[in-house]
């Protein structure tokens, strides 16, 4: 997509080159190249005339890659009392946690994407799984008959999340791949069949474990859920080969068979939205399915999208709400009436954004689970939610369990190093919202939701973090600083104030990560 092409009259800032699905990106002075797994999709906005430079946290490489987000016009505010609330709830929240986990685990591979019959870096298939397309879909499929995580144990899950101050949950209750983490009925292909060994297991039905658990501590409840179904006959029919991520037919030319796939889709969602206990969101992904005249084509992978795939969300949506009351829908990239937050992946919002909106970001280089995964240190962790919620977003962070059913020893690390953080710093951060200048230099801004409060957070560059000999900020306008306080320091603080600038003396008080400064107006 070349620039000129682009719908606004602002020059995008971004480095590099589009590589389509996985782009890899510069965050402020740090070059890293990350793998990036989950169907990347786009921010959409209110504003027309904004674009979005991103940035994204990574491993390690000189090289950067980049892709300015396409902003639309076609964010549309809720209406829906319910909905308002448990928006704004949502947005008090902050801090989430997302789980990618399916049959792919055992192969360390990337989710469902190896199986689509597209040409790209992250759809590669290795050669030991398979030497044919169809001979490697034959084995993806049967590792069913193989996926028995014994070690799964979601309390374990639910304590290490809670401790590091995670407040809600969303889970892929169904990837691309059509593989159900849950007992629907409408396939056999799901990890409850007798097909499945773990379906012996008292907790076979994994999503209803997971949500039963994290909602009985206090969470809110998300359901990831795939629009596009690899698996069924109804979107890649078998009668035609597939030939990317669409369905493989023309939907208007073969009507009944595409009535099948939203009945299918209504279905399952209706299971999901009547069976699992309280839902909080319904998180679709795979924007290609979608109406055909909502498609960009100044989007790359929207390109690819030639058919008219509408199954009708009004309804589906309508359903989920009904059985639901409240409910978040987060269509993904489809702007209109149910895409009620905006989802950029692996990546944040260089400005501030006046619409609810949430990174999803991965705590290694994979949403799904890789051997020796390269996980992010716990400083980069907390650095990128204080960037977020000082942009006023949410920060979904990503940790994809493994074959056996369980985290990584690392992540519950960078989880316990986390917590001794939030207990600390908790305040400000729950609840909180934008406040000008939101970023100067190393220190970023929110403020309480009466606004009586300002947190001013400070990071430093490097591995460790910099405390320096002394603060120096600036006071957001017309806030009348009475005191002044850092969290985690218990004794005295020297500090003054000179116009707009205050200089607060650092305490002989260590902090690890990062300080977060409050001020209390008068």
């Amino acid at each position: 997509m070349k620039l000129s092409d682009q719908k606004t009259h602002v020059t995008p800032k971004f480095s590099g080159t589009s590589i389509n699905r996985h782009y890899i990106y510069q965050i402020e002075s740090h070059s890293r190249v990350a793998f990036l797994c989950s169907f990347s999709l786009y921010l959409y906005m209110q504003k027309l005339t904004t674009i979005i430079s991103t940035a994204l946290l990574a491993t390690t490489s000189t090289f950067a890659f980049g892709q300015a987000h396409n902003v639309s016009g076609g964010y549309q505010k809720p209406t829906d009392p319910l909905v308002i609330e448990n928006l704004e709830q949502w947005q008090d929240m902050k801090f989430g946690l997302f789980m990618h986990w399916g049959t792919y685990s055992q192969w360390g591979i990337v989710e469902s994407w190896s199986i689509c019959p597209e040409d790209e870096g992250w759809t590669q298939r290795k050669p030991e799984h398979g030497k044919t397309y169809f001979e490697y879909l034959k084995n993806y499929e049967n590792l069913q008959t193989t996926f028995n995580p014994t070690d799964f144990n979601p309390q374990k899950w639910a304590d290490a999340a809670k401790a590091a101050g995670m407040k809600y949950v969303v889970f892929t209750t169904k990837h691309h791949d059509g593989f159900a983490m849950f007992d629907t009925k409408e396939s056999d292909y799901k990890i409850t069949s007798t097909k499945t060994p773990f379906s012996s297991n008292p907790k076979a039905n994994v999503t209803k474990e997971i949500f039963n658990t994290f909602r009985n501590d206090g969470f809110k409840i998300g359901a990831y859920f795939s629009k596009p179904d690899w698996h069924s006959e109804y979107y890649w029919w078998p009668y035609f080969p597939p030939k990317d991520r669409n369905v493989n037919y023309d939907p208007k030319k073969y009507p009944e068979r595409w009535q099948k796939f939203k009945d299918f889709t209504y279905n399952q969602i209706d299971e999901l939205t009547s069976e699992y206990g309280k839902v909080d969101i319904l998180w679709l992904d795979g924007g290609q399915v979608r109406p055909l005249e909502t498609v960009d084509k100044s989007v790359d992978w929207q390109q690819t999208i030639k058919v008219d795939q509408n199954i009708d969300m009004d309804r589906i949506g309508g359903m989920a709400r009904k059985n639901q009351p409240g409910l978040i829908v987060v269509d993904r990239t489809v702007p209109g009436n149910w895409e009620n937050y905006v989802t950029p992946e692996q990546a944040i919002p260089e400005h501030p954004l006046d619409i609810p909106w949430e990174s999803c970001i991965t705590m290694g280089d994979s949403f799904s689970y890789v051997p020796n995964d390269n996980y992010k240190p716990t400083k980069k962790i907390v650095e990128t939610l204080v960037k977020i919620i000082s942009r006023g977003g949410n920060y979904l962070l990503n940790i994809a369990p493994g074959p056996k059913g369980d985290y990584d020893q690392a992540a519950y690390d960078r989880l316990n190093e986390l917590s001794a953080w939030m207990k600390i710093n908790q305040s400000a951060v729950y609840a909180t919202r934008t406040v000008a200048p939101y970023h100067q230099g190393d220190y970023y801004y929110t403020r309480s939701k009466d606004s009586k409060i300002v947190n001013v957070f400070h990071l430093s560059q490097g591995d460790t973090y910099q405390q320096p000999n002394e603060y120096v900020f600036q006071v957001p306008d017309n806030f009348k600083v009475k005191k002044v306080t850092i969290l985690g320091h218990k004794g005295r603080l020297d500090w003054s104030q000179r116009d707009n600038q205050i200089t607060l003396r650092s305490p002989g008080t260590r902090f690890n990560y990062a300080t977060a400064i409050q001020l209390q107006s008068k």
